[in-house]
């Protein structure tokens, strides 16, 4: 019966053979590189906030409401907007034409603003 450090040496040399010298330098770069990506997946994980769930704040001022309704459109102007569009933020206070309905806003000769999503059926 053989004993375990001529065990351990025909281990050894069978794996020099194998291997050989370029084989162990193989070894210790990609562990080497393992370990630095490892390092880096764990430092980035580190990094990243605590993501917490919770109630949002309600406001305590109420938003104003659309003054003549739904639609608006400019007296000079051939479009229509909702209130909330960026079109309808250009349109100065005196020369808004306010509408209770696309449809009336239609019958007048205005068409849909086509930077205003959700008019004009899209």
């Amino acid at each position: 019966m053989q004993n375990i450090q001529e065990t351990w040496q025909k281990i050894k040399n069978g794996l020099e053979d194998e291997i050989g010298e370029w084989g162990t330098v193989t070894i210790v770069v990609l562990v080497g590189l393992s370990s630095f990506g490892l390092g880096r997946l764990s430092a980035g994980e580190e990094a990243r906030p605590v993501v917490s769930i919770r109630n949002a704040e309600l406001s305590s001022e109420a938003l104003p409401m659309a003054p003549g309704g739904l639609i608006v459109a400019s007296r000079s102007g051939s479009a229509y907007h909702y209130p909330w569009c960026p079109g309808a933020a250009a349109i100065s206070q005196g020369n808004k034409v306010w509408f209770k309905s696309e449809e009336s806003a239609k019958r007048a000769g205005y068409v849909a603003a086509k930077n205003c999503k959700g008019l004009g059926g899209e």
